[in-house]
């Protein structure tokens, strides 16, 4: 039940994710002041994040982190509704992005800590697959809104009431964990683990056996280069995208909102894959694979861009495999990332997700304004394989 308020919040930012940037272009912004925009805001939200995850570990409350992020976009969402000065709105949203981060770091550890390390890539997929859910009727209701010519204060309003729904929700519903030991566990026995099998290695080489085994420590730094590039790519595909199908593709704002529901969908399932079918399996493994098969979905919406016929079944189509795709590798990485992150920087998991989303996010629409759209997919394709290669390390 403590899920509820996430489950609403996604349905506000769902909501918000196709409204806001089409709304920018419609007060006369341009696709460069989105990527502005965004970019500033996922910078600034680097060091708040990190910010954010010290605070909570540092003094074991995460509830309060969580209120005040839902709270905050309640009010500034509000105050979206008085101006249509796209400076304004800027300023507006990167406070907005700092303040939101705060919940992110104190719900990772709220699973990692509530559950045990054996449940972890369940709970995880559970939770994304909850909220998912909430994300999906968001971008029905801009859908049904745009569908019906309701002008963008309401539906702002709207996001905004039901960020301040989340909050009391969250309120009523969250309460911290009393005792704090699980991810320190969790390090103690990998710690445990890698001597004895160490000691396993040496005793057989000492006894006279020929051994092809290695002993292998999993690379923290290359885990993080996997993260900031998989979020470079992410980013340089996404931000510019919903401009792709309104503009190039000459589609309905209502349109937009569809396809994007589609991509949600694909989120859904992924997500109860991963809790039903995959929660066995170890992340290691898998985060590569995941990773190249989003990677060549980037390079196919090259092709869209040269088809006459059919191209919003296929770029619909990609737009679906991708977020099942994203499903699962974000079940996996936030489990491996509280095993591998040591305590007093939760943080740095959103962090390393906002650094590649800031340079992505102003360098998807630049690409897109000075170059054209087919550069986008080319980029954040070749972004996907060197993260590929990172994590293919990594494992």
């Amino acid at each position: 039940m403590w899920r509820f308020g996430f489950f609403l919040h996604e349905m506000a930012f769902g909501l918000l994710s196709i409204l806001f940037p089409l709304y920018i272009i419609a007060v006369g912004g341009s696709l460069v002041d989105i990527g502005i925009m965004a970019s500033i805001a996922l910078f600034l939200s680097i060091p708040a994040s990190f910010f954010w995850g010290y605070m909570c570990d540092k003094t074991r409350h995460y509830k309060r982190y969580i209120l005040i992020s839902f709270l905050s976009s309640a009010i500034i969402l509000y105050l979206f509704t008085f101006t249509t000065s796209v400076g304004l709105l800027m300023i507006l949203y990167i406070t907005m992005s700092i303040l939101h981060a705060a919940h992110e770091a104190p719900k990772n550890v709220l699973i990692a800590e509530l559950y045990t390390r054996e449940d972890w890539e369940k709970t995880f997929a559970l939770y994304e697959g909850f909220t998912e859910t909430g994300w999906l009727i968001g971008l029905l209701l801009g859908f049904l809104m745009a569908t019906y010519g309701i002008s963008a204060t309401p539906t702002l309003f709207l996001c905004s009431s039901l960020n301040l729904a989340a909050f009391i929700a969250s309120l009523i519903l969250i309460t911290d964990p009393f005792l704090i030991f699980e991810r320190r566990l969790v390090s103690i026995e990998k710690t445990v683990s890698f001597a004895y099998n160490g000691m396993i290695i040496a005793s057989k080489i000492l006894d006279g056996f020929s051994l092809n085994e290695r002993l292998k420590k999993e690379n923290l730094s290359i885990f993080c280069a996997g993260l900031v590039l998989f979020s470079l790519a992410t980013s340089i595909l996404f931000t510019p995208l919903p401009v792709f199908f309104y503009r190039e593709l000459a589609i309905s704002a209502s349109a937009v909102f569809a396809i994007y529901a589609l991509n949600s969908c694909g989120g859904v399932v992924g997500y109860f894959l991963a809790s039903r079918r995959l929660g066995m399996a170890r992340g290691n493994s898998a985060v590569s694979r995941v990773v190249l098969f989003r990677g060549m979905l980037a390079f196919l919406f090259i092709t869209v861009t040269q088809m006459h016929s059919y191209n919003l079944v296929v770029a619909t189509a990609i737009l679906t495999l991708m977020g099942f795709a994203y499903a699962l590798f974000l079940v996996f990485t936030l489990s491996l990332s509280m095993e591998l992150i040591p305590q007093g920087k939760s943080g740095l998991f959103n962090v390393l997700i906002g650094l590649g989303g800031a340079f992505g996010s102003f360098i998807g629409p630049f690409l897109a304004d000075a170059f054209g759209f087919v550069w986008v997919f080319l980029t954040a394709g070749l972004m996907f394989l060197l993260a590929y290669v990172a994590f293919k390390i990594f494992t």
